[in-house]
């Protein structure tokens, strides 16, 4: 027992950036995505959760090497490296993706706490704003990645309720290790969200910029040099892989649970937060009030990863854009010695917040910031994969050639992925 105790104190120590990218992934809009294709396709796309997890955890660790290599964001890296032109196209690309993810994902947040809570939409979206600008400004990283950490049980309703309901294990298992492909739009839409969401341009710069915060909170960097041990680099990929199965897992679940629920029962549209609030219902359909504790666990569950999330992708938005113009930066700087990053941030959230104000229904913002970021991602993975094997700038740490061929597999599966929605388009 003390031995197990020893174990999970030591790997509760390891968590840290590649554990809050895994669950800020599973943010609202990777939620009402997975639930989407659920309702929508059964178990047709439930392989994916298996299928990306390599990739996923390919370009995750070669985004947080990067960072831990060189001691700087990904940003950071291209402008020493790469033309102008090269670096402002990814730093458009990020702005444009983040910004309409974060406007996506506050008004889910509004969407789901009106459900349990009678207040207007619009005070509600602007609450959960101002608590996050507050937290992300006035919150130390250090305290703040702990309570990042415990955001990530959010998602345990859905692996719950997973094993409360009657599943066709035989089936599931076929779905899951077997994959099943339609060539019509539709189903070209949702796989090329279901790719944008698992594996988003944000988590790319963030885990990078976060490996650098936690070099500097360890005093591991000295005068531009980065002095790093083998022990921090097997603490990244492990951080690093758990972080990802953590979110797959999330995905796998939340994928079932809405294919046996609401598929199985003739719900095939996710059109509004109660609607997928419904998947939760055999959680709680012995307890009175049944339709409402599916609700809260809903919007519980949606919130809490919108508080993850929102802070994440505005932070990587910022990162990028203060890297690019020699800005201070870091979440581990107060206010007074970083305006022009914390100035990023709010910009971006307030225009996020904006987009909420334009009539785009919640559910149907949610899953197009996943295509969007689908189609965004491709581009910037091409970049990365450059960056990750150049000798110059890794070192002995270049990408070894199973982790080049996985992040080359990544490009040309979204790439395709992208081609093929825009074909039958």
């Amino acid at each position: 027992m003390a031995k197990f105790s020893r174990k999970t104190k030591e790997i509760v120590k390891i968590v840290g950036p590649g554990l809050i990218t895994g669950a800020a992934d599973d943010d609202p809009s990777g939620i009402a995505t997975y639930t989407q294709t659920g309702a929508q396709f059964g178990y047709g796309q439930l392989w994916t959760a298996v299928i990306l997890l390599p990739f996923m955890t390919a370009i995750q660790e070669a985004c947080a090497r990067i960072g831990a290599v060189t001691g700087k964001g990904i940003a950071a890296v291209i402008k020493q490296h790469y033309p102008k032109w090269v670096l402002y196209s990814v730093i458009g690309l990020v702005l444009a993706a983040n910004t309409i993810n974060i406007g996506a994902d506050l008004g889910a947040m509004g969407a789901a706490a009106h459900l349990i809570i009678p207040l207007n939409f619009t005070l509600l979206t602007l609450l959960f704003t101002a608590l996050i600008l507050v937290l992300e400004i006035y919150t130390s990283y250090k305290t703040y990645a702990k309570i990042l950490k415990w955001f990530a049980l959010a998602l345990l309703s859905y692996p719950l309720t997973v094993f409360l309901v009657h599943e066709p294990w035989g089936t599931l298992l076929h779905a899951t290790f077997v994959p099943h492909i339609e060539l019509s739009f539709a189903f070209l839409f949702i796989i090329t969200g279901v790719l944008g969401t698992t594996i988003s341009p944000y988590m790319f710069f963030w885990e990078a910029s976060e490996e650098t915060e936690e070099e500097k909170a360890r005093h591991m960097i000295t005068r531009g040099q980065v002095h790093m041990s083998k022990r921090f680099m097997r603490r990244l990929r492990i951080d690093n892989f758990l972080g990802m199965l953590s979110s797959e897992i999330a995905t796998w679940c939340i994928i079932v649970v809405a294919a046996t629920v609401l598929n199985a029962h003739g719900i095939t549209n996710v059109a509004t937060t109660a609607d997928a609030a419904k998947a939760l219902l055999p959680l709680v359909h012995t307890f009175p009030n049944a339709g409402f504790l599916a609700e809260l666990l809903f919007a519980v569950g949606v919130i809490g990863l919108g508080l993850l999330a929102v802070p994440v992708l505005s932070a990587s938005a910022s990162y990028a854009i203060a890297e690019a113009l020699d800005w201070k930066e870091g979440l581990n700087l107060k206010f007074n010695r970083a305006h022009g990053f914390y100035g990023v941030i709010t910009v971006a959230t307030v225009i996020g917040l904006a987009i909420n104000f334009i009539g785009i229904n919640p559910i149907d913002a949610l899953v197009f910031t996943a295509v969007f970021n689908g189609v965004a991602a491709v581009p910037l993975i091409f970049i990365i994969a450059k960056i990750a094997r150049n000798q110059e700038i890794m070192g002995e740490h270049r990408s070894g050639w199973l982790s080049h061929v996985f992040v080359w597999a990544t490009f040309i599966l979204m790439a395709a992925a992208a081609i093929a929605m825009f074909v039958t388009l």
